[in-house]
């Protein structure tokens, strides 16, 4: 019979007593332990965002001010366009006309609403093209850099160079008729929806349309110097080098991986874009050549109302205010943005 192999002694574990407790074990059934939920930087910049009282208090008014200008036009018993000669210019008044009349006898208040849809759309529209375009240039330049980059900036530089106020003036004094090429474009499109696009009635429309080219092709380039510099920090990074290995297209790597990571700084400039194209939009129409009868704009209104400063202080103050309101809330906003978005700002 085979001697057994004795097993190896144990050390007696001593017993840790009151005063050191056994370290808690992870309960399996029954229990469960909180665990910190992730985070990123959309979150985070929310939360900073709620946290700047000024920049929510903006975002709420631009909410309230787009409402009205939509719903009001719509429901009013005073249509924009409505003149009442035997009324003329009245003074506001809470029980009929808010904003009072102007010198045609029409609801200023309606006229307000009905230009702020339009100032309000100038901008958007214009910054929508400005920011199609730059992000566009700006992240094909930044991306291959080299000659390719060397060549597009020197093309933005001339560009700058250029007096583009003097320019958007003179392109819209020379070209928003209809005695040029862009009306007949105006006219071929607009003949898809109207059975006779060439009614004159439409020619304050075209104006408007072409304002809103004229500024949106014009706005773009520091957009795309900004997006350029984004571009050129990222493309070194690890997920650029991960889908080019795997064959990722240059123009797909572009817009769908390196311009959603340069979001933050576009979105930014973006709000600080649209109050800078109305409120060139607004100058254009105060030397008239924006905003045509019977369409209006706040530019426009307060550009009719000065003629009367001194009689009807009313018809320059109201849609003053407006645009002013706007254009202070569209800068709020867009500085809460930022220091909202700014990745070096520490999370609280």
């Amino acid at each position: 019979m085979s001697e057994e192999t004795p097993l190896p002694a144990v050390a007696a574990v001593p017993d840790p007593g009151p005063e050191h407790p056994a370290p808690e074990r992870p309960s399996v059934h029954g229990e469960h332990h909180e665990i910190e939920k992730g985070t990123s930087l959309w979150r985070d910049a929310w939360k900073r965002l709620k946290k700047n009282r000024v920049a929510v208090a903006s975002a709420i008014i631009l909410i309230v001010l787009v409402l009205v200008c939509i719903i009001h036009p719509e429901v009013t018993k005073y249509p924009y366009d409505q003149a009442n000669l035997k009324l003329g210019a009245t003074s506001p008044s809470w029980r009929d006309h808010w904003f009072g009349t102007d010198d045609y006898g029409r609801d200023l208040f309606s006229r307000v609403t009905f230009g702020g849809r339009v100032s309000l759309a100038v901008g958007v529209i214009a910054t929508f093209i400005s920011f199609t375009i730059g992000v566009s240039y700006g992240a094909i330049a930044g991306y291959f850099g080299g000659r390719i980059d060397g060549i597009m900036m020197r093309i933005v530089d001339v560009l700058y160079t250029l007096p583009l106020l003097v320019f958007e003036i003179l392109l819209t004094a020379f070209f928003a008729n209809k005695d040029t090429i862009f009306y007949e474009w105006f006219i071929a499109v607009l003949g898809i929806f109207k059975d006779d696009p060439t009614d004159p009635a439409f020619l304050p429309l075209f104006k408007i349309v072409f304002v809103f080219g004229a500024l949106g092709t014009m706005s773009w380039l520091t957009m795309a110097r900004i997006v350029r510099g984004q571009v050129i920090s990222l493309r070194g990074q690890l997920f650029v080098e991960a889908a080019q290995s795997v064959g990722v297209s240059d123009m797909r790597l572009i817009f769908r991986h390196l311009i959603p990571n340069a979001l933050g700084p576009i979105i930014v400039y973006t709000t600080l874009t649209i109050p800078e194209v109305m409120l060139t939009e607004a100058f254009l129409s105060f030397l008239g050549l924006g905003t045509e009868e019977p369409l209006s704009s706040w530019g426009q209104l307060v550009s009719n109302g000065v003629e009367s400063l001194d009689l009807n202080p009313w018809l320059t103050i109201f849609p003053g205010v407006m645009l002013a309101v706007t254009l202070f809330c569209f800068n709020f906003l867009g500085d809460g943005l930022r220091d909202a978005l700014d990745p070096r700002i520490r999370k609280d």
